[in-house]
C-alpha cells in the first residue's frame, strides 16, 4: 500500500500561531518523530519558522517531511480578505520552499454558525450573492496556490464555518470545477456535521487528493451539539478522540482508498486543547499503532 501516514500540530493543540499555550514547535517535531511518523503538516503559518533554512534543518534533524499546510481563515467574511490573503501567501511560500504540495483551504469558524455546528436544519445560509462572492474568494486563493506556487489546492469542510454540512459541500463541488480545487476529506468533520464519510468518499473519490484521519466520540458529540458548545470547547471536552475509540469506520476508509488506487499522504488530526490533553504524544503513538493494525503500514 503506497499510503503514507503523517500527523499535524493540531494534534498537540496548536490551532493559532500566537496562542501562548502552544507547545514549542521543536517539541511537536520531536514528539511526531518519536511517535513513529515521517511526515508533518505546517500548522498555522507562523507557528513553525518561516525561514526556510531553519525549518529545513529541523525537519532533517527529526527525519520528517513537510506534507502540506492549512489556510484556516475567514473566507466567509469579505472584511477579512486581507488577512485571508496574508495567510494564504505565507503558507504557499512555506510549502513551496520545502517541496510540500497539499494546500488546504478551510473556512474558519463564523459567529453566525458556531452555535449550530452539527445542527444542519438550524444553520444560517448565505443568500445567492454572498455565496457567489464566498466561492469566488475560495477559487481565487486556490488558483493562486496552483498557478503561482505549483501546489494542489484542496477544499476542507469544517465544523462551524460556512463549508460544513453535506448540502453546501455538494453545492460547491458541483459549481466549481475539479481542475480548480480538489478535496481534502476530513473523516471526523463529516461525522460532526452528521453525514457518512465513507458514503461521501465513494461519490467523490476521484476528487479526493488528501485525507485527514479524525474520529468523533459519539457521546461527546451528542452532548456538544445539544448544548450548542463552541468548537474549541468541544475539542477540550474530547469530541475528537483516538482513532480506535471513535465512530468513524477507518477500515472501510482504508478499503475504499486501496480500491481506488489512492497514493500519497493521509494525515492524522486529533484537534485538542493544548492544556487539557496532557498526553498528545501518547495519543499520537496510539493512533499510529491503530492504523498499522488495520493495514496502514
Amino acid at each position: 500500500m503506497s499510503i503514507r501516514i503523517g500527523n499535524a500540530p493540531c494534534s498537540w493543540g496548536v490551532e493559532f500561531a500566537e496562542d501562548p499555550r502552544n507547545p514549542s514547535w521543536q517539541s511537536v517535531l520531536s514528539d511526531c518523530a518519536e511517535a513513529g511518523y515521517r511526515g508533518i503538516e505546517l500548522g498555522p503559518v507562523g507557528f513553525m519558522p518561516e525561514d526556510p533554512l531553519e525549518l529545513s534543518e529541523a525537519l532533517d534533524k527529526y527525519g520528517l517531511e513537510l506534507i502540506g499546510g492549512v489556510v484556516f481563515r475567514a473566507f466567509h467574511d469579505a472584511d477579512q480578505w486581507k488577512d485571508v490573503l496574508d495567510g494564504a501567501k505565507r503558507t504557499c511560500a512555506a510549502l513551496k520552499a520545502h517541496g510540500a504540495k497539499h494546500f488546504v483551504l478551510i473556512d474558519s469558524i463564523s459567529p453566525r454558525r458556531a452555535s449550530t455546528a452539527g445542527r444542519v436544519s438550524e444553520a444560517e445560509q448565505m443568500d445567492t450573492a454572498e455565496w457567489m462572492a464566498y466561492c469566488d474568494r475560495l477559487v481565487h486563493v486556490a488558483k493562486m496556490g496552483s498557478e503561482e506556487y505549483g501546489l494542489i489546492p484542496e477544499l476542507h469542510p469544517h465544523a462551524g464555518g460556512f463549508m460544513d454540512f453535506e448540502p453546501e459541500v455538494e453545492r460547491f463541488l458541483s459549481e466549481v470545477d475539479s481542475d480548480v480545487i480538489k478535496l481534502c476529506l476530513d473523516t471526523g468533520h463529516c461525522t460532526y456535521a452528521g453525514f457518512d464519510p465513507v458514503a461521501f468518499m465513494k461519490r467523490h473519490i476521484d476528487r479526493i487528493t488528501y485525507v485527514h484521519f479524525k474520529s468523533t466520540d459519539p457521546k461527546v458529540k451528542a452532548q456538544v451539539i445539544e448544548n450548542r458548545t463552541g468548537f474549541y470547547d468541544a475539542c477540550g471536552q474530547g469530541i475528537f478522540c483516538t482513532l480506535e475509540d471513535g465512530e468513524v469506520d477507518l477500515t472501510a476508509v482504508r478499503d475504499l482508498l486501496v480500491k481506488s488506487g489512492f497514493e500519497g499522504w493521509c494525515t492524522i488530526e486529533q484537534d485538542c486543547d493544548p492544556e487539557l490533553n496532557p498526553d498528545s504524544l501518547g495519543d499520537a503513538r496510539k493512533n499510529r499503532e491503530y492504523l498499522k493494525s488495520i493495514g496502514f503500514v
